[in-house]
Order: C-alpha cells, then sequence, then structure tokens
C-alpha cells in the first residue's frame, strides 16, 4: 500500500468514528492532562503568539491550549473532516482548524511558538518527516511538546494474536502485517537525532484500561477510528473471524483477572525546543 493510501485509509477511519470517539479515549484523556502539565513546566513565555495542535481530533488538547493561553492565536490540524469539524465546533470563533496532514503541514516556516501533539504521531508512516515539519513551523526557541503510544501498547492483544495465528497455520510471517506496530523509544530517539531539535527530553509511562471481554476492547479500538487488528486489503471469511475467536480465548485464558481483561498502553512523552541561533 502507497504512504498516500495509507493516509487515507486512516483519515476515513477516524472521519467516520468521529461521533463516539470520546466515548472509548479513557487513556487519551489522562494523556492530555499530562501533556497540558508538561507544555505549563516547559513553556518559557508566559504568552505564545500562535501556537499548533497536530492531529488535533474531538479538540480536547486543542480547548486546554486555548484555557491555558486564551490569547494565543490557536490552530489545529487534523487529517479526518469530522474530526476537525468537532475541534472547531468545541473550541468556537477564534481558532483556525484546518483539515490537512502532519507530514506537509500547510503552514510557514516559523511560525508558530508552541507545537503540541496528543495520541496521534503512532498513525503516521514518517514520523521523521513529520517531525522535522515540526522543526520547520517553529520559531527559534519554540517548543515542541508531544505524546503517542509506543511499543509496548496493547502487547497483550500482540501475543495472543501471534499464539492465535501460529496455531492455525504454524508460519505467521503471512498474517503478522495484519496487526499495527508501535515504534519504541530508541526509534523515536533516533528519529529525533536526525531532525533538529535541541534539549530533547524523551520518557515513557504506562497506562492500563480495563474491558469485561476481548470484544468489548477490540470495540473501543475500532470506536476511535483505529484498527489494530486488520488493515486495507485483509481478508474475512471463516479463516480469518476463527483467528480471531482463538485470539479472544488465548487473551481471555491468560490475562482475565476478576472478570476483566488488561489493556497496557505505552505513552511515549517528548518535550524539544527548536535550536537557537548562536
Amino acid at each position: 500500500m502507497s504512504a498516500v493510501d495509507d493516509r487515507k485509509r486512516i483519515g476515513q477511519g477516524f472521519h467516520r468514528h468521529a461521533g463516539e470517539y470520546d466515548q472509548h479515549t479513557i487513556v487519551q484523556k489522562r494523556v492530555v492532562r499530562h501533556l497540558d502539565d508538561l507544555v505549563a513546566n516547559h513553556m518559557d513565555t508566559a504568552n505564545p503568539r500562535r501556537l499548533l495542535d497536530i492531529g488535533c481530533g474531538t479538540g480536547a488538547l486543542t480547548a486546554a491550549m486555548k484555557n491555558r493561553y486564551p490569547q494565543a492565536g490557536l490552530f489545529g490540524l487534523d487529517l479526518a473532516y469530522n474530526m476537525a469539524h468537532k475541534t472547531a465546533a468545541r473550541v468556537g470563533s477564534g481558532a483556525m482548524i484546518v483539515n490537512g496532514d502532519a507530514e506537509c503541514l500547510p503552514f510557514r516556516d516559523g511560525a508558530f511558538d508552541l507545537v503540541v501533539s496528543a495520541s496521534t504521531f503512532q498513525w503516521v508512516r514518517q514520523l521523521d518527516v513529520c517531525f522535522s515539519e515540526c522543526n520547520r513551523v517553529l520559531a527559534e526557541g519554540g517548543l515542541f511538546c508531544t505524546a503517542f503510544f509506543g511499543g509496548r501498547t496493547l502487547w497483550e492483544l500482540h501475543e495472543s494474536f501471534d499464539e492465535a495465528i501460529s496455531g492455525r497455520w504454524g508460519d505467521k510471517s503471512g498474517m503478522i502485517n495484519r496487526l499495527h506496530k508501535f515504534r519504541g523509544s530508541s526509534e523515536v530517539q533516533q528519529v529525533f537525532e536526525k531532525v533538529g531539535f535541541d534539549q530533547v527530553v524523551i520518557a515513557t509511562e504506562v497506562e492500563m484500561e480495563y474491558h469485561p471481554d476481548v470484544n468489548d476492547l477490540l470495540k473501543a479500538i475500532k470506536g476511535i477510528g483505529a484498527n489494530a487488528t486488520g488493515r486495507s486489503g485483509s481478508s474475512g471469511g471463516l479463516g480469518w473471524r476463527g483467528v480471531l475467536g482463538d485470539m479472544a480465548a488465548i487473551y481471555r485464558s491468560k490475562y482475565r483477572s476478576e472478570g476483566m481483561i488488561p489493556a497496557t498502553y505505552e505513552v511515549i512523552y517528548v518535550v524539544a525546543r527548536k535550536n537557537r541561533p548562536a
């Protein structure tokens, strides 16, 4: 699948599920609160002139930034039109919300003093391109704060899926790409070493969700517009449904406790600053 087709698929998924997104964002809401605190602790000016929220979704972080910096010029961007529309309705007048692509930001160089993003960059294919774009649109000395899901996210689901594939077909190499692969913090560090930020700090935290069963977990993943267990072009049929059934049984047997199953989310937090001139 081409990069353009992949972005289109992701955008359409979030576009379709914008109306139910907030029902399923337990961890994402915690991430927004933590990211808001990080911005407050690291922003070296009380009133940034302009700020941008990339992947603004339904506007939780955008609204938090508006509350924290009411005098700043507020911009938001999302690949999914309905998500951008939700943000615009939430934050009201005085904000510019754009339906656009994080890999090609439609803003001039040095436009913003602050760029933020929550629970977005795990879905992009070219992380180096996105971070280079963030660096480009920041003014000298500008702050970049982001949080997104890392390599240990949904590891219980991944392990159960791998075991189900192995049990049915032995060689799982042709099926494993149906799972979304989250990047580890070491890979993120390597990307930042290439894109020109200064004072980069990367940290990880673990967040947990609990669900009554695997179907409820998969419904929640689908409800935010993501699809951790399938990609465009993956076929259905009895074989695939059988794998999902096996996966659910394995997940329950290995991880269920007191009637609930856990779902782990590793959150990578990054605070970085664009170089000032010598």
